[in-house]
């Protein structure tokens, strides 16, 4: 116990002894005889994830919604799409959206933030009903077109979703949630816009 003691003691006098103010490691828990490693209080703040504010709740209440609405377009197109690629597309949105969904609703557990809800007809990229009734009873290359005309514009919408959390909420699980999403739909937007003039 004393040469933790001492060891803290140390820290804090190297601390005092530089010319300017510096924030002093802190020292992480070990195993008794164990050489305890130290980290930045930045890094240790990151370590025990802030608590979610609202809008980390309200981000993720809303996900699950818009990534629900993804998937429900996505199981059109092994009936009604003609081209592969799109088949492809669909099946790639799918396998990454539905654990997604599972991984959000395991964060609305642990921050007992179940039943949070926003107001989800204004969030950006959804597909009116009009459209969802539109795109069931397309087929072939007029399935294809409208399927990724709409998810390029659903894709667009997580992302702005996504960039706003990233500003307004907390939750480093959220930011990292949401980092997640930026990364895989942008890639996918761009395979879309690509994969349109072929349609």
């Amino acid at each position: 116990m004393r040469s933790g003691v001492a060891v803290i003691a140390l820290v804090v006098a190297l601390a005092g002894c530089t010319s300017q103010p510096k924030a002093a490691p802190i020292i992480a828990p070990d195993t008794p005889g164990g050489s305890a490693p130290t980290m930045s209080p930045s890094d240790a703040s990151r370590a025990v994830p802030a608590p979610p504010n609202d809008a980390d709740r309200q981000y993720v209440a809303m996900m699950i919604v818009h990534h629900e609405q993804a998937l429900a377009m996505t199981r059109f197109a092994p009936d009604r799409a003609e081209n592969a690629t799109v088949k492809g597309l669909a099946d790639r949105i799918r396998y990454s959206q539905e654990p997604e969904i599972g991984a959000m609703k395991q964060w609305q557990r642990t921050f007992n933030a179940i039943g949070t809800h926003g107001d989800h007809g204004s969030m950006p990229g959804m597909a009116t009903q009009d459209q969802l009734n539109a795109l069931g009873a397309a087929r072939g290359k007029d399935f294809d077109r409208m399927f990724v005309d709409l998810m390029i514009k659903h894709h667009e919408g997580a992302i702005k979703m996504a960039t706003d959390v990233k500003s307004a909420g907390v939750n480093v699980q959220v930011e990292e949630m949401a980092d997640d999403v930026i990364a895989v739909q942008a890639d996918e937007i761009n395979r879309m816009k690509a994969l349109l003039p072929t349609l």
